[in-house]
């Protein structure tokens, strides 16, 4: 049985900003779960996790990344808004960093989603980006955003210390999969599926590779 609790009035936390730690995951109403499992797994490579069995309605939870991806299905999907055709970069999205610009382009190519790209020059550091929705319409990201730094605004220099460094997501994964908070869906061992929900050994492997393809950037002609 689901519990919900809705209070309002001061907060408890003694005042200023809430107690928070990091982002934990992002919820997704969908048309059909399958066919946004299918995509977030094969394509984004979100690995499936232990969903709580109280839930009475349903969706499908994912992990990986640092992040969890929680997939509610529609209680009446002809509700939904239609299906987006265009892709706008300035619509809500999530991002995600990438090792390579050019491999996330070769692959959308070769799985046929459409996709359009961006580049942003600041400073003389290139930010690329390549957009697709999924399923769905909500609109993904995919981009080398970590190439420009954090830099706080003058005049919030007090939290900027803490609030403005960057937290490897491969590190916080593995230290929830050490904790035992990231359990897999199916009935695979935890190693195995554990293992899928960071960076691939084999990513070492080809280590000369992605440095070649990242030492390039998507024109910004």
């Amino acid at each position: 049985m689901v519990k919900s609790t809705t209070t309002m009035g001061a907060a408890s936390c003694g005042g200023g900003v809430l107690p928070l730690a990091s982002l934990n995951h992002i919820s997704i109403v969908c048309r059909s779960v399958e066919a946004s499992l299918r995509f977030y797994t094969d394509v984004l490579g979100f690995v499936p996790i232990r969903r709580p069995g109280s839930f009475d309605f349903g969706g499908a939870w994912l992990f990986n990344y640092g992040i969890g991806i929680h997939l509610l299905q529609s209680e009446d999907p002809g509700s939904l808004p239609p299906e987006k055709g265009e892709i706008n970069p300035k619509d809500n999205h999530i991002s995600f960093q990438c090792e390579s610009m050019v491999a996330v382009e070769r692959r959308l190519k070769e799985i046929g989603i459409p996709y359009v790209q961006r580049c942003v020059e600041e400073g003389g550091i290139n930010v690329d980006q390549i957009f697709f929705h999924d399923p769905d319409g909500f609109m993904i990201e995919i981009c080398n955003c970590d190439n420009l730094p954090v830099v706080p605004l003058a005049g919030d220099q007090q939290r900027a210390p803490a609030a403005c460094r960057r937290a490897p997501a491969a590190v916080n994964t593995v230290k929830q999969q050490q904790q035992g908070s990231v359990v897999p869906a199916s009935s695979a061992p935890v190693t195995t599926a554990a293992a899928q929900c960071m960076p691939s050994a084999a990513t070492a492997a080809q280590a000369i590779r992605v440095a070649e393809e990242s030492s390039s950037h998507i024109s910004c002609a």
